[in-house]
């Protein structure tokens, strides 16, 4: 088979590392790709966004299978347009990617069919956004409706972070449109975590626990990113939870979308807060999270390819998915400044010298003159996994000693925190 993959991040080269060791694959293509999946994929130079271009490579060059990664596509309708097309394409429809683009759609589900979330309020007046947010008192969270490349929620620990927030949403439209309307929720409090889940509608199959952490910082400190490590399975999530969110929370999110006409099809991301009062969901994602995705796809046995072909031909309840026993742990290591301003264009050293068991998935680089350079904020994850997740982290950290580039940053406490 002919198979496209859509996008050109971390979270893709996780899918193209795995789709390439399918069997079936004849031909690879990756559309935009970056440096380390060229060596895996022909890359194509379109962007994720262009509906029409992507749609008119794959038609002209008899493509047949399209993954569709990343959140924007989704958002846009390139699952809907790859089918008119007659291309079967791997992803949720436009009108079922919306749990993800709007949080004031995905909040009005949880709410009308009883699925355990935070309380909220939205908003499309700035004036009454401040107004409840100084009768509520922090801390609070502050969320754009739409995307926002991860980072459109803010969790606001004092008064004056709350109001700051709501304003550069709203006034400064630091995330344009997507911040037009706001969500306004009570901060939960708990270990965080991660399920991603293979859906064809009508079955639903949990991929292992995984733990992203967001902020820049070590401690759980500074601004939040769209992600600078994640390992897997988590520390928290035990078979008691994982029943009990089955019954709580997938199974009736899943059913939510048949009933509003919107089946779901593709990965179904369920973030999760361990609460006190049990787990409730903190958001829901239409794709692979990232770098979540480098992790758990560590961990895979079982073909992708033929899991995404189970998905979208209505017969995953056919297939059984098959995951290795240990752990895994992805290091982000980004450009200096990220997420905030960053330089690119920096040679990276060392990627030759990386040990043979540690698979290092490329974000934000390019192939320049026999080179790897770097081209965006998260530049790499370095992945490792092992039979305990303390050695999965000992050996991703050994192997990110002998990588460099100038001003890399990086966590060092992802999977110890």
């Amino acid at each position: 088979m002919k198979v496209l993959v859509v996008g050109g991040g971390g979270r893709e080269h996780a899918i193209v590392h795995a789709l390439s060791r399918s069997p079936r694959v004849t031909k690879l293509w990756c559309a935009p790709g970056n440096g380390g999946i060229a060596s895996e994929a022909e890359c194509i130079n379109i962007k994720a966004t262009d509906v029409p271009t992507m749609v008119g490579f794959a038609v002209q060059n008899g493509a047949d299978f399209v993954v569709v990664a990343p959140d924007d596509p989704l958002a846009l309708g390139m699952v809907d347009a790859m089918e008119a097309a007659g291309i079967p394409a791997f992803g949720p429809r436009k009108n079922a990617a919306v749990i993800e683009s709007s949080k004031v759609f995905s909040k009005g589900l949880m709410e009308k069919y009883g699925i355990p979330t935070a309380k909220y309020r939205v908003f499309d007046s700035m004036d009454a956004a401040l107004s409840y947010v100084r009768s509520e008192g922090a801390p609070l969270v502050v969320k754009a409706d739409g995307l926002a490349l991860g980072k459109g929620v803010v969790v606001a620990q004092t008064l004056p972070e709350a109001e700051a927030a709501v304003r550069r949403i709203m006034e400064d439209k630091i995330f344009g449109e997507s911040g037009a309307r706001i969500v306004i929720e009570e901060c939960l409090t708990g270990p965080e975590v991660t399920v991603l889940c293979f859906t064809d509608g009508k079955t639903i199959r949990p991929m292992p626990s995984s733990q992203d952490h967001k902020r820049a910082l070590d401690g759980n400190r500074g601004p939040n990113t769209g992600g600078m490590g994640a390992i897997s399975p988590s520390r928290h999530y035990t078979p008691e939870l994982a029943a009990r969110c089955m019954e709580e929370i997938f199974l009736p999110t899943l059913r939510a979308m048949n009933a509003e006409d919107r089946p779901f099809w593709g990965v179904l991301y369920f973030g999760l807060m361990l609460t006190e009062d049990g787990p409730k969901v903190i958001e829901y994602n239409a794709r692979f999270g990232d770098p979540e995705a480098q992790a758990v796809l560590s961990l895979l046995k079982t073909d992708l390819l033929e899991i995404m072909l189970a998905v979208t031909e209505e017969r995953l309840e056919e297939l059984e998915i098959q995951w290795e026993n240990g752990a895994s742990c992805c290091l982000v290591l980004a450009s200096g400044g990220y997420p905030g301003s960053y330089q690119t264009g920096f040679p990276i050293e060392g990627l030759d010298a990386v040990p043979a068991d540690i698979t290092v998935y490329h974000a934000g680089t390019r192939a320049y003159d026999g080179r790897i350079l770097t081209s965006g904020g998260r530049v790499l994850g370095v992945t490792a996994a092992a039979d305990t997740l303390d050695k999965a982290v000992d050996k991703a950290y050994a192997a990110v000693r002998g990588i460099r580039f100038e001003g890399m940053q990086y966590r060092t406490d992802i999977g110890k925190i």
